[in-house]
């Protein structure tokens, strides 16, 4: 009997680790230029998390994430976050990353280290953006580069956006306000 009672407080404990929900705050990267970044600093805050690529069909966005950066930055934080994990469109440093995007879009949002969003190296983020009992119902995973992610004041994602979702959509906006 007190066998059984044990197993089922483990089982209880276990049970509520697995799927106690974390929030973006619990999460830090680097910048491209190499200083420390806590997502904590944007409490309060909506984020859209966008997965990056400089030699993709999709890299135009970089000026409509700009755009939504100018335009609501009071209301969202948009950051940019470089991956290679889809036909090797982001191959670059982070220098020629930074270099690329002021150049070619004047990116002046937040852009964070290259990392893995896909595969048996994904980074703790994006395995945390992609597991609902985790990040509070987001079980989308990224399939391309510009997939998005809109995380909300409460650091819990809202909601996954295709690739093809332009940044200043409404779907997006409506979200932010």
């Amino acid at each position: 009997m007190i066998h059984r009672i044990f197993f089922l407080i483990y089982f209880f404990c276990a049970t509520l680790f697995m799927t106690s929900q974390q929030t973006v705050y619990s999460f830090s990267l680097k910048t491209l230029d190499g200083k420390s970044f806590n997502f904590e600093s944007l409490k309060g805050k909506c984020i859209l998390l966008v997965n990056v690529a400089s030699k993709c069909g999709y890299t135009p966005q970089y000026k409509e994430l700009e755009q939504l950066h100018k335009q609501h930055g009071s209301n969202i934080a948009v950051i940019g976050i470089p991956a290679n994990n889809f036909g090797g469109q982001e191959p670059g440093t982070a220098a020629d990353i930074s270099e690329f995007c002021k150049k070619n879009y004047g990116v002046s949002f937040l852009m964070l280290e290259k990392i893995s969003v896909s595969g048996s190296d994904t980074h703790p983020l994006y395995q945390w953006l992609c597991n609902a009992k985790l990040n509070g119902g987001c079980a989308d995973k990224p399939t391309w580069n510009f997939c998005k992610y809109l995380i909300g004041k409460d650091g819990k994602v809202i909601r996954f956006f295709a690739s093809s979702t332009s940044p200043l959509s409404s779907e997006i906006t409506s979200l932010i306000k």
